[in-house]
């Protein structure tokens, strides 16, 4: 019997560790600046990124009507067999919250997690860390808040700096999950930072390529840092065993609406938030035990049913 034809993306699932092996040595990644322009995600990697996001996002809102701003590491490896393009196959949450810009998080603690993680990665897969994500939990606007703020520039660099050079190019994540709550669809894009030694060809061009005259819109949709990083082709890949299983649940369950429930009403934390701001506290937090409770009595549906993956 002939074997079923195999999807495109069961090539990211098996790779040759010598030819990885020399093209970590290779480091074609140091001698070109804009060496990658596509990141491909895996199933498992992309679902929970999502899933983590969402959870700042109800977390912050039930604690003080804020979403929270999470983090966490990728995993993966650059692609041996096509130029350019990094593969990421999985995700890890740090213990690390913040709002907006601010990060709060106990640096020795989270250290050691991250140590502890990478022990376990080491004993376990042939992959390596490769990147970081976070969100920007920003209220929702015309164009997404995916974007390096100065903060994640730096903490980019300093990525790149201490592994690139090791054979280990590092990847920038940013996720807008407001954004994906209202799309029901996931929003994020990746980044790369330029070197500081690196001079744009224009320094009006913004991270996607494009040349924005207007200080104004350069801002509000890149950042301060719009011409120090740029912008790579986020993809996904999906083996053919779990595109299988993928077409036999979209038939039998509506598994994408479970994932992508929207667990807050939008347009009234949008309300509760500006009442906030506004120094309408009363009206405020009237909006918000509303929200609240939306949140608890999902949460609660959530426990007595379980979901399609099941605990």
């Amino acid at each position: 019997m002939a074997e079923p034809p195999k999807s495109k993306g069961d090539e990211c699932y098996a790779f040759d560790r010598e030819r990885l092996a020399a093209h970590r040595s290779a480091k074609p990644w140091t001698s070109n600046p804009t060496y990658f322009h596509t990141a491909s995600f895996s199933p498992s990697s992309s679902l929970k990124i999502l899933s983590h996001c969402h959870s700042g996002v109800a977390k912050g809102l039930k604690a003080n009507g804020k979403p929270v701003e999470v983090m966490g590491l990728l995993t993966g490896r650059p692609d041996p067999e096509n130029e350019g393009v990094i593969i990421i196959t999985d995700s890890f949450p740090l213990p690390i919250e913040g709002f907006e810009t601010r990060v709060i998080a106990d640096d020795q603690h989270v250290i050691n997690h991250m140590i502890a993680l990478g022990d376990l990665l080491e004993d376990l897969r042939p992959e390596k860390f490769c990147g970081w994500y976070h969100s920007h939990p920003f209220d929702l606007q015309q164009t997404p808040h995916t974007f390096f703020s100065s903060t994640d520039l730096s903490t980019q660099l300093q990525w790149q700096r201490s592994e690139d050079g090791h054979g280990n190019p590092w990847l920038g994540v940013v996720v807008d999950p407001i954004r994906s709550l209202s799309l029901k669809d996931l929003v994020m894009e990746s980044f790369r930072a330029f070197p500081p030694e690196y001079t744009p060809p224009d320094p009006n061009q913004c991270p996607d390529g494009t040349i924005i005259l207007s200080d104004t819109q350069r801002l509000e949709r890149w950042g301060a840092c719009f011409n120090r990083y740029y912008r790579l082709k986020t993809t996904y890949h999906m083996s053919s065993e779990s595109n299988k299983i993928v077409d036999r649940i979209n038939k039998d369950f509506k598994w994408v609406d479970n994932l992508t429930s929207d667990e807050v009403n939008l347009e009234r934390v949008g309300k509760a938030r500006e009442r906030f701001e506004e120094g309408r506290k009363d009206k405020g937090e009237e909006e918000m035990k509303d929200v609240k409770g939306d949140i608890e009595a999902r949460e609660m549906k959530k426990e007595c049913k379980g979901n399609v993956f099941g605990r």
